[in-house]
């Protein structure tokens, strides 16, 4: 009996200090217990308020820490974590570790208890990084170190060639670097300064000295004259023709001639002329400038490239025979386009002088010396204007006349034709044209105080006949003077629009 009344004694002690533990553990809920931290801050003791108001000013005191990228070239931008948008990203450890000993029953409390006296609870401080404050950063700050490549070219200058050097482009990935700076900010920053290498892409220049330095034979030339344009045409040829002067073709790349001479406008150095539209001559900037490109096609067709886009004028030009001419215009997107197909850079040359305009296009001859090129314009059909056109203007008085001329409609196409040593050996079709036939017409002005003079204005118009009318409006004119009591003047000459 002795026995069993010490069992019962030791049980009643044990369930005594349970109790007593129990009452502890609950006296202290809301209280984080001992040994549990927020990476190395010790929240024993803290409230949960008390915890994230001392996580939250640990992680703002992070928001000075200096973060240098490494940008395009090795330049250095310096910033701050601030800056990047650092934030707590996991704040919901402070609940999870309230709740550590307090919950469960008296026995399990009681265990964790007594493991946090032989280890510690760590929660990581866990950061999230502002995505837009990044790209904001990299695409103002450091995107301005970006260098585009340049690549090897030639200069001809006298005469003689110079080699001008390459350069080393650099250009930063945005969307790569971002993911590089938020995983490193993330995942492996020790909360002090950091360096940080962003995605750079480096690309090298085309070409070098060795390979441009054979390029020394003329492979194609052309030379046509502008000899009755005004100043302005004038100007929009020797515009254009500097524009494309001095370009470096490497093999496999194709050049654009839209592209080199566009856009048409004052400030790129071009003024208004005639050119052609709707089958009628029309003042624009940059009128002229297919006989630019007319004349470059002519020396490629010489240098044997490969040609991608050629178009021919709606109306015939003067200045090369039919299918020999490339039209360009951005109304219609037209161009003239050609590849360097050869196994070597070529450089176009392009000046003008006395009101000629010649392009040579160098490169390293491929072709042997018994083997000759030449291209000829064959006609097959041709429509003739049969009438004239003319437009009555009741805004300009009687005498005033402008005229168009006509334009013979063409069908045509081109030959290349390859001989050795004299002997032709192939002939092959290179285009087809079609050429629009326009009428010659004219305006005629028809305003006027005297009836009878309208009717005779009228009349003359009537008839079809531009020839008619001048000689209608000659002998009006002298009547109107004299009428009014006015000494007779000398008419000038009827004014007509130049073609393209």
């Amino acid at each position: 009996m002795k026995l069993k009344g010490i069992r019962i004694s030791l049980t009643a002690l044990t369930a005594i200090i349970m109790l007593g533990i129990g009452i502890q553990v609950q006296a202290k809920e809301g209280i984080i217990k001992t040994g549990i931290y927020a990476g190395d801050i010790d929240l024993s003791g803290m409230t949960g308020e008390q915890a994230k108001e001392t996580i939250s000013s640990y992680v703002s005191g992070l928001e000075d820490e200096q973060i240098t990228l490494v940008a395009a070239n090795n330049n250095e931008v310096a910033v701050t974590a601030g800056e990047l948008g650092i934030a707590w990203a996991n704040s919901e450890l402070v609940q999870e570790a309230l709740e550590i000993g307090s919950k469960g029953n008296v026995i399990e409390r009681y265990k964790i208890l007594k493991d946090l006296e032989y280890e510690n609870k760590v929660y990581p401080v866990l950061l999230s990084f502002d995505i837009e404050s990044i790209n904001s950063i990299l695409s103002g700050q450091c995107s301005v170190y970006d260098q585009k490549a340049v690549n090897y070219a030639l200069q001809k200058t006298n005469g003689e060639f110079r080699i001008i050097e390459g350069q080393t482009g650099f250009t930063l990935d945005v969307e790569k670097s971002i993911d590089a700076v938020n995983n490193y900010m993330v995942n492996e920053w020790n909360h002090g300064s950091a360096v940080i290498e962003l995605v750079v892409t480096i690309e090298e220049p085309k070409g070098n000295a060795e390979e441009l330095s054979q390029v020394r034979d003329m492979l194609g030339e052309c030379t046509t004259s502008y000899s009755t344009s005004n100043s302005n045409r004038s100007g929009n040829v020797a515009n254009g023709c500097t524009l494309i002067d001095g370009i470096t073709l490497y093999p496999g790349e194709e050049f654009s001639t839209y592209d080199a001479v566009a856009p048409f406008t004052p400030s790129n150095g071009y003024y208004m002329a005639g050119s052609y539209l709707n089958g009628k001559v029309v003042d624009s900037l940059g009128g002229g400038i297919c006989q630019v490109s007319t004349t470059l096609y002519n020396a490629v067709l010489m240098a044997e490239l490969e040609i991608t886009e050629r178009h021919n004028h709606s109306m015939t030009v003067s200045y090369v025979d039919r299918s020999k001419d490339a039209a360009i215009a951005e109304s219609s997107g037209k161009d003239f386009r050609f590849i360097n197909n050869t196994d070597y850079p070529i450089y176009i040359e392009g000046y003008v002088q006395n009101k000629h305009i010649t392009f040579k296009i160098y490169g390293k001859e491929y072709r042997p010396s018994n083997r000759k090129v030449a291209y000829v314009s064959e006609i097959l059909e041709t429509t003739n204007p049969e009438v004239d056109i003319i437009y009555a203007d009741g805004g300009q008085p009687i005498g005033y006349i402008a005229t168009e001329s006509a334009h013979i409609g063409y069908k045509a196409r081109l030959w290349k034709v390859v001989t050795e040593d004299g002997v032709e050996v192939s002939r092959t079709q290179v285009n087809s044209s079609s050429y629009k036939m326009v009428p010659r017409s004219a305006t005629v002005g028809v305003s006027t105080g005297d009836p009878n003079a309208y009717n005779e204005i009228m009349a003359a118009i009537g008839t079809n006949s531009i020839d008619h009318v001048k000689n209608v409006i000659a002998i009006l004119i002298p009547q109107q003077q004299a009428a009014e009591g006015q000494p007779p003047e000398e008419q000038p000459p009827a004014e007509e629009q130049p073609a393209e």
